[in-house]
């Protein structure tokens, strides 16, 4: 056990430290869904997965409830995989090092995954707890939530009897979320040519790094910089100038999570050699100057590299980098019906560089259907211009906001009589996964709350210790206020 497993709530904290304990980024969470079945199994509960692999563990009703309305209790099991470079981490293989950090608990050089590894721990702690009144209980986890939302597009009818659903997937404490952004993921794919590398070039590596990286929902409107972007503009700027000839970019590791490096391998005559590295050295500081307040680590470098084979040839390369160059990203439209919350976005989270072509990944979100088929029409438009190939997938629908919520007005109320102050009623732009569960549950009603986590999806990520208290102290009295069943 770490030093966290110490915290209060204790039950709460052991729980989280067992998950940090076993690998279980997206696509690679059996190990920890097989340790999550074996508990369920060691304390008697019911434990079944369905087809997709979700796990669903039922507890009965505490005695004198047995007559309260079902409330399933949601998380999901896998975490987002992101270090600094400087990291030696095998996210499959190696454990998280959590620690404590002031009032925070953060980790060694690597995403913490208390997204959402917090709620599943709370979730868990109910069903080990002994004195706590509820009425019939259900927890679903599920799995693959963010590299592609798996499980709750598997989630089939018949699997869950529960009234209300507890999501734990939010991150700021005194918020109630009952409302979030739908999503589509979006392919940009380049075919390019290739030529042998021009006589008396060099070759280079360029790389961009220190950005902060963050949540491509929840960090999209703080003005954080995208690596790939950087990268795109300062090649499209300066490459005929410099007679530069790209080999390969590479840049991000997941859609959803905003680039903190991109790499670019490029040749130029040598007799440029200096020119570029005051021309990068320049965009250094124009950089600091446009992004100092928000990116304090920003690192740009030139280092010799090995001569590639070949280049894109001319048309390839200026095709290339006049598509990223022209893809939107960031913010495209705040909300007008709701006060400081982004309405549509779209992050250019990916680069990939094959043999024959260069690969975009975009994700794509919205609060309204015609803002998320704007931006579509828009990269198909760009796509179009540029001759690549433009094709969207993995589509999920928003959780539209319904004020008449009964348990949205008991967690309300129930919060007001502990704090003595109401919370605010809230949509996100990230994508949660009610949204999807209303469609084989339409009548479920669903709220989703957690603790304080900042910037997840990066290495950065933390979660603040007082409220993960304050978490468990809402979870265990909103349980017992569970009105009866009609």
């Amino acid at each position: 056990m770490s030093e966290i497993s110490h915290l209060s709530p204790q039950i709460v904290w052991q729980f989280f430290d067992q998950i940090c304990a076993i690998p279980h980024p997206s696509k690679h969470e059996e190990a920890l869904a097989q340790h999550i079945i074996r508990f369920a199994e060691t304390e008697g509960l019911a434990v079944r997965r369905d087809p997709t692999g979700n796990v669903f563990i039922t507890k009965p009703a505490t005695a004198g409830m047995e007559n309260r309305k079902g409330v399933v209790l949601q998380a999901h099991i896998d975490m987002v995989p992101q270090k600094n470079e400087d990291t030696d981490h095998d996210f499959a293989a190696d454990p998280i090092q959590p620690y404590i950090d002031g009032e925070w608990v953060t980790a060694r050089g690597t995403t913490l995954g208390a997204d959402n590894g917090i709620g599943m721990a709370t979730c868990l702690a109910v069903l080990a707890s002994k004195d706590i009144e509820h009425g019939p209980l259900e927890v679903l986890l599920t799995i693959d939530e963010e590299a592609g939302m798996t499980g709750a597009f598997g989630l089939q009818e018949g699997w869950l009897e529960g009234d209300i659903l507890l999501n734990t997937d939010s991150e700021q404490e005194g918020e109630i979320y009952m409302g979030c952004a739908g999503g589509v993921d979006a392919e940009l794919s380049l075919a390019i040519e290739r030529e042998t590398v021009p006589a008396e070039h060099t070759a280079v590596k360029l790389m961009i790094k220190g950005l902060k990286g963050g949540h491509s929902g929840c960090d999209i409107h703080t003005g954080r910089a995208n690596a790939n972007k950087l990268l795109g503009r300062f090649l499209f700027a300066h490459a005929a100038e410099l007679g530069l000839r790209v080999h390969s970019l590479k840049g991000g590791t997941l859609r959803n999570a905003i680039p903190r490096e991109a790499f670019a391998i490029v040749t130029l005559p040598a007799r440029q050699a200096d020119a570029l590295q005051d021309r990068f050295g320049h965009f250094q500081n124009i950089l600091n100057t446009e992004l100092g307040n928000v990116e304090t680590g920003i690192k740009l470098s030139v280092e010799n590299s090995e001569l590639p084979v070949d280049v894109l040839c001319a048309d390839s390369q200026q095709r290339l980098l006049a598509l990223i160059n022209a893809c939107p990203n960031g913010v495209v439209r705040m909300s007008d019906d709701i006060p400081g919350v982004v309405e549509t976005s779209l992050n250019l989270g990916v680069i990939t560089t094959e043999t024959d072509r260069v690969t975009l990944l975009c994700l794509i979100r919205s609060l309204i259907d015609s803002g998320r088929s704007s931006v579509e029409h828009a990269l198909s438009a760009l796509a179009q211009l540029a001759g690549a190939q433009c094709e969207f997938s993995g589509a999920y629908p928003g959780w539209k906001p319904d004020p008449d919520s009964e348990v949205m007005h008991l967690f309300r109320d129930t919060y007001k009589e502990i704090y003595g102050n109401i919370p605010d009623i809230m949509v996100i732009h990230a994508g949660l996964e009610c949204g999807l569960f209303k469609e084989p549950y339409p009548n479920m009603d669903m709220i989703s709350f957690g603790p304080t986590i900042k910037f997840p999806h990066s290495p950065d990520e933390k979660v603040n210790i007082k409220t993960v208290g304050l978490f468990w102290e809402q979870m265990v009295a909103i349980l017992k206020q569970i009105p009866v069943k009609a």
